[in-house]
Parts: structure tokens; sequence; C-alpha cells
């Protein structure tokens, strides 16, 4: 049960719509009602059982049921909701709820991504302040030296940004484990990047305590009572000092 009176992001966050971040978005845009009318204030309040929220002529009801979902993403396919002339990860996913990916990957790359209505795991998962790992297997045009590595474990500036520490395991040839933190937009692409090389083949293998393994490309499944309680106890700590 939610308080009395909430916040309108906070409400359509719970609703399961979409992330705090995104409500606030499509607040701005005048894309929310509140009884049939628009609002563009981020702190109003109203009460979850009384008022009628709407978002795109949809009312929103609190309590939905909710949704958690491994894809293993195929190369091809955009890690969004809506892209005009583009395939869509959720055009993989057939289901009646509505759900949202929590981080991407981009178009090139492939393997999991986690699908949500929740929208408070949404956000600890989506938002790069939040301590949780994500794995990949990256394989480069060139093999990296020790040297460089070391480098990109320690960090590099990335966009005016030094990355957060990460791990990174030779795996073969050219081939290798990164292990970060943190989920900028083409980041393990940038970090090689700077080193005047390229990414032939990037892989997520997994977020937090969830795998990918076992799941076969361009299918997904529902996580499981346990994954989805350890996901939740593994996400909820901040540490963005490491």
């Amino acid at each position: 049960m939610i308080e009395k009176r909430v916040r309108i992001q906070k409400f359509i966050s719970e609703s399961g719509y979409c992330s705090r971040r995104k409500a606030e978005e499509l607040i701005s845009k005048g894309q929310v009602k509140v009884n049939s009318v628009i609002i563009k204030e981020f702190g109003i309040k109203i009460d979850p059982f009384k008022d009628v929220i709407e978002i795109k002529n949809k009312r929103l009801s609190y309590g939905e049921k909710k949704v958690y979902i491994a894809l293993n993403k195929p190369p091809g396919y955009v890690s969004s909701c809506h892209h005009r002339g583009k395939k869509i990860i959720l055009d993989l996913v057939s289901i009646r709820e509505r759900v949202y990916p929590a981080g991407r990957l981009d178009m090139q790359s492939r393997g999991l991504i986690l699908l949500t209505n929740d929208g408070k795991l949404h956000h600890t998962l989506s938002h790069p302040s939040f301590n949780h790992e994500k794995e990949y297997i990256v394989r480069t045009d060139i093999p990296l030296t020790n040297a460089e590595i070391k480098r990109l474990e320690n960090g590099i500036i990335i966009d005016g940004k030094k990355t957060r520490k990460a791990v990174i395991k030779k795996k073969g040839k050219a081939l290798y484990l990164f292990i970060i933190k943190e989920g900028r937009n083409r980041q393990i692409r940038k970090m090689i990047s700077s080193l005047n090389k390229k990414i032939l083949d990037l892989k997520r293998t997994r977020i937090s305590s969830i795998k990918l393994e076992g799941l076969k490309e361009g299918t997904w499944r529902y996580l499981n009572k346990n994954e989805i309680s350890l996901l939740k106890k593994n996400t909820k700590s901040k540490n963005i000092h490491d």
C-alpha cells in the first residue's frame, strides 16, 4: 500500500508505466493529465485512490502485476520502446503487461537485457549511482596489451568524465571479460576506441545476480521469485566512489 498522497512522478513510476525520470519528461511535455487537466508541475501530489491519472489518454492504475523478464537481445535491435523504422526489443516479447528495458545495449551489441514494469527496480538498474555489476564478453580487432588493460581498469576520461574502476580478464586471443559498475552510453566501445582499436563483438552475460546462460538468442524468460528477491537485494545500495 502506498501513502495517502504521493508525488505524481512517484505514482507513475510505481504504476509500472515508466521510470520517474521518464515520468518527469512526460510531465514537462504536457502528456500527463490529473482529473482531465494537463499538469506540468513535478511536485504536485495526488490521491492514487481518488484522482484519475492519464498518460496519452491511457488511465493508470496502481497495483498492476509486476513483471520481470530476462531477454537475450540479438544484434540489429534497438533497446527502446519506440524507434521509427527500426526493430525494437519489445518486438521479441509478446505479453499483456507493458514493460520497459532497464538499461540498454546499442544496436550492434547482443546479450542480456532485463525488462520490467516495476518502476523502483527499473530506476535502480538504470541509474549509474547504484552499485551493481554488469559483465560482458568483448572481442577486439587487435589484442590489448597488459598496460592497456591496466589503464582501462583504473579508469579513463570519456566524454569529460572518468570511468569507474573495472575488472578486465583475458579469455583468449583478443577476447576479454569486462566487469563494470556503470552503464554510460556505449561505454565499453568508447573505452576500446580510446586505444585506437575496435570491438568486433560485444555480448552482455550478466546484470548483478542475473546471468544469460541457457537463454537462446532472441528468446526471453520470466525471472523466478528467488532471482527477483536476490536482484532487489543486490541493487539496493549506492556506491559511486569505488
